[in-house]
């Protein structure tokens, strides 16, 4: 029988072996998916809503454990682990209070009697997701999609294959009917087939472009909805009148957080060169003092890649970069999964870590003459996820806002996903929206209603 093992990147030590699911195992979790959303779908929306409070609670009662389970799978460091699980936890309480009012009938006046817009679940839907934030990532996607009334299908990056069964038991623990939520352990070479069956009615893919492509290309030719949040390259303008004293924190964190790996990662520092010396020594400073070493140790703040060949590719692009002229300024020291948080100068448009993305802790510092070369710098990507600008001129920048493309804008704060936000991006960065009622509404028929008497 196939089998996948997880392996911990800071130990290199085996975890466990799993069985992969066969064909026949693949198919009847399809079937009982497609059975129990008959009854599913028939629940109210107030007890849907309720179970998210087993749900929060069991995420909390149960938080220590599954921080040390994601730590050991993909390197994360314990302390954003257990930041992670609190997030979900928010994430619930947060459908808990609005998902009711998302989800109601949309009243709508009209020639008729009575008219209006109902919001239906579709029915299977099928999640793809990343290692990175393997509990956030998931949640985000499952929670809205559940209680909107669909029932899911994870397939989980390989790594992270202990956290994606212990997110179905942490379902069926909170009240959930089995078969709700289901783990798929399989290999890529099943999804196709997977996306085919016509059990499943769309795809959420949280993921690289290449994947997202492949995906949606499989999606469209059976006419299935996709939701796609891809990879991104987002730019940091730090203006001149950037108040570095209060926010300098902020942009370290922007690029470093989860050691780097993140679709929503401050990747590029454009710099108005009237403040660029300041920044850079500033910025250098702090990247020296963060905390390097074991990610279960509470004072860590950087620590390994989630698996070796990814500090590879990273050092590709870094010496890709470095021999089209980029200047190596700190960093750089890399063994097995591990890669040193490091800080690239002279940047310029045709190196790799300027247009791709880089999901490990390397910044990339341009320099530009003023801030009309920033905002140009910042458009000049196919990625569309998010920018972040520091400036105290705050009215000014909100004035900009539409000279951006992405799928978020934040000023004087890293873009992050918020529950109470939607979350998604544009160009190669993919399509649809994640959270808020945004994020609900996906995977619903908005079914208009029509009634004269």
């Amino acid at each position: 029988m196939a089998k996948n093992s997880t392996i911990n990147p800071y130990t290199n030590q085996d975890i466990t072996d799993y069985d992969l699911h066969n064909d026949k195992q693949v198919k009847q979790m399809l079937n009982e998916a497609h059975n129990v959303f008959e009854s599913w779908k028939l629940e109210s929306i107030e007890k849907r809503v309720k179970l998210l409070d087993n749900l929060a609670d069991t995420l909390y009662q149960n938080l220590e454990e599954y921080s040390q389970l994601m730590t050991n799978e993909m390197g994360k460091p314990i302390v954003e682990s257990r930041a992670e699980i609190e997030k979900c936890i928010f994430l619930c309480d947060f459908y808990r209070k609005n998902a009711e009012r998302f989800l109601s009938d949309d009243i709508i006046e009209t020639d008729a009697n009575e008219s209006f817009i109902s919001y239906d679940p579709l029915g299977v839907i099928l999640a793809v997701m990343p290692w990175n934030y393997p509990f956030w990532q998931v949640m985000r996607f499952a929670i809205p999609t559940l209680t909107a009334g669909n029932t899911a299908l994870l397939k989980h990056a390989s790594n992270v294959t202990g956290c994606a069964l212990i997110i179905q038991d942490i379902f069926e623990k909170s009240g959930y009917p089995k078969g709700c939520f289901q783990t798929l352990v399989v290999g890529h070479d099943q999804i196709e087939s997977i996306i085919k069956n016509d059990i499943v009615k769309a795809v959420s893919l949280t993921g690289s472009e290449a994947a997202g492509k492949k995906v949606a290309e499989i999606a469209g030719k059976h006419l299935k909805k996709t939701v796609l949040e891809l990879g991104g390259n987002n730019a940091c303008l730090v203006l001149k009148d950037a108040d570095l004293s209060k926010h300098l924190d902020t942009m370290v964190k922007a690029r470093m957080q989860n050691t780097g790996q993140s679709c929503i990662a401050a990747k590029r520092f454009v710099v108005v060169e009237a403040i660029y010396d300041e920044f850079l020594e500033q910025f250098t400073n702090k990247i020296k003092k963060l905390k390097i070493g074991d990610p279960t140790d509470d004072g860590t703040q950087i620590s390994v890649l989630a698996r070796k060949d990814l500090a590879d590719t990273l050092k590709s692009q870094v010496d890709k970069s470095v021999e089209r002229g980029a200047k190596l300024h700190y960093g750089y020291s890399t063994d097995k999964a591990y890669f040193e948080p490091t800080i690239l100068t002279e940047v310029t448009s045709n190196m790799p870590v300027f247009y791709e993305e880089t999901f490990g802790p390397v910044a990339a510092i341009i320099k530009v003459e003023n801030e009309n070369e920033a905002y140009q710098m910042a458009s000049d990507s196919r990625f569309g996820l998010g920018t972040m600008v520091f400036t105290k001129d705050t009215k000014k920048a909100v004035k900009r806002i539409s000279e951006i493309e992405d799928g978020a804008f934040f000023i004087n704060e890293l873009v992050k996903s918020d529950p109470r936000l939607p979350f998604g991006g544009t160009k190669y960065s993919g399509y649809g929206r994640e959270l808020s009622k945004e994020g609900i509404l996906e995977f619903v028929n908005k079914k208009t209603i029509y009634i004269n008497k």
